[in-house]
């Protein structure tokens, strides 16, 4: 099809010839069988065929492989002469470029032709897959920002508590120096006030987030005995039993950190939320099946209704029990140190039966 110049009354001509020829766009008109009838030249200056090689071939095979059922779909709708507006989709260059451009496609069903200009958008979208990757990157950072300041608020309230602990225990009847009974005053008062900021604020410490968390070779034993040291007079003080076997698995991968919250929140937990007039009683083995890394930690507290608290029982500030240390982040604390490496962690529990939390880790 030649388009004709046209000639106007006082002006000259309008070339329009010149136009289609030196538009940036690309101006195409498409038979109803499927192929080009007439190209400007930004057409093979950007997918890189010569005019011969784009007029010989189907349309639909320069359309990126994964677009071009909904490309076959959308045009059948233009056969039906219903226009096309902002229609995007890829196409293939010579040498294997994906380029995007965006359609505006007019069809005339008694010339069995349709009208089509098309502008790349391969820079645009190169830009929105930039922004929306620094935006998914941006909401993982504050995520984990979130996550370690909880992270740090709650369990050094443990540390905090141990030495409210100790102080409970020291009998001041017995100490006569009033020099000493100050000072055991002060670190007292120093101590609760630090426990009060603790529980009322979370603060902001700058660590590396939990996309680069090291993961190393960790003895279970080793890491367990260290936060059992820690809160070695809570322990105490609640005649806490605790049964330990890693005889099966003694070693997994796994953050240091993470590891030692992951044991601290599950055996405060365990003391905080005990049975009335009855002793906690844990256990904390570990297991290999089939290659897989478990660790399964058992109680004997108030437990779950699991029923209820199925879906949330690993969710931010949800509370199943009333106690005044009570704000809802172990759990949810555990959750992420396990899943965000990779892990899965699963729970069973019956009311005042306990409750066995079975920890699987990624080898």
């Amino acid at each position: 099809m030649i388009i004709k110049n046209k000639k106007t009354d006082s002006e000259g001509e309008y070339h329009f010839d010149n136009f289609f020829n030196i538009s940036a766009d690309l101006i195409c008109i498409a038979g109803f069988d499927g192929y080009f009838k007439r190209i400007n030249p930004a057409v093979s200056k950007l997918l890189g065929y010569s005019e011969e090689q784009l007029y010989a071939n189907p349309i639909s095979s320069f359309v990126y492989t994964a677009d071009l059922k909904i490309t076959i779909e959308t045009r059948e709708q233009v056969y039906k002469n219903k226009p096309l507006l902002n229609f995007e989709n890829r196409y293939l260059t010579k040498t294997g470029e994906i380029v995007w451009l965006s359609w505006t496609s007019m069809p005339v069903e008694e010339e069995k032709l349709v009208y089509a200009i098309a502008k790349n958008i391969t820079h645009k979208k190169r830009i929105d897959q930039e922004r929306n990757v620094l935006l998914t990157n941006l909401t993982k950072i504050n995520k984990d920002l979130k996550n370690l300041s909880y992270t740090t608020s709650h369990d050094l309230k443990s540390p905090v508590n141990n030495l409210l602990s100790v102080f409970d225990l020291i009998d001041i009847s017995k100490i006569d120096d009033e020099e000493t009974l100050e000072f055991i005053a002060i670190l007292k008062t120093t101590t609760e006030g630090l426990g009060q900021t603790l529980k009322n604020s979370v603060a902001a410490l700058i660590l590396k987030d939990e996309l680069n968390a090291p993961i190393e070779k960790l003895s279970l034993n080793l890491h367990l005995n260290e936060v059992l040291l820690s809160i070695n007079s809570l322990i105490k003080n609640s005649k806490t039993q605790i049964s330990i076997d890693f005889s099966e698995l003694g070693e997994i991968n796994f953050n240091k950190d993470y590891l030692k919250s992951v044991f601290l929140n599950l055996i405060t937990n365990s003391i905080k939320y005990s049975k009335a007039d009855t002793f906690p009683l844990v256990s904390i083995t570990s297991k290999k099946t089939n290659g897989i890394s478990q660790l399964i930690y058992s109680d004997n507290g108030l437990g779950f209704d699991m029923d209820k608290v199925r879906d949330k029982i690993f969710g931010l500030h949800q509370k199943f029990h009333d106690h005044i240390d009570s704000n809802g982040i172990g759990l949810y604390l555990i959750y992420n140190h396990v899943t965000n490496l990779g892990g899965h962690i699963s729970v069973e529990s019956k009311i005042n039966e306990g409750a066995t939390f079975t920890i699987t880790f990624k080898d």
